[in-house]
């Protein structure tokens, strides 16, 4: 069955960086666009970025644009999200979501940027 499981959350400082990773299973995974979607305490559910099948085209949020970068390794079914520049606002369970013939959300992880 399909899986994605994200990773690579925690504690960190304003300013500082975290990687996450999503592990993608269960479906041809060079074959599909994937998402990241971040939901802060008390808010909804926020599209962060995608990333092409082959990685050739990206796209983000306004609110991420030029701190956070996606890439996607087709070999080891990862697609991966680099947060720099940290601010307490980008406190959130950050989420890979990928659509196939229906929705499919990862459980999460929880990045917190506090000092």
């Amino acid at each position: 069955q399909v899986q994605l499981v994200e990773s690579g959350g925690g504690l960190v400082q304003p300013g500082g960086s975290l990687r996450l990773s999503c592990l993608a299973s269960g479906f041809p995974f060079s074959e599909y666009g994937m998402n990241w979607y971040r939901q802060a305490p008390g808010k909804q559910r926020e599209w962060v970025g995608f990333i092409t099948s082959a990685g050739g085209s990206i796209n983000y949020s306004d609110s991420v644009k030029g701190r956070f970068t996606i890439s996607r390794d087709n070999a080891k079914n990862t697609v991966y999200l680099q947060l720099n520049s940290l601010k307490p606002e980008d406190t959130a369970v950050y989420y890979c979501k990928v659509i196939l013939s229906q929705v499919y959300w990862g459980l999460g992880t929880q990045v917190t940027v506090s000092s």
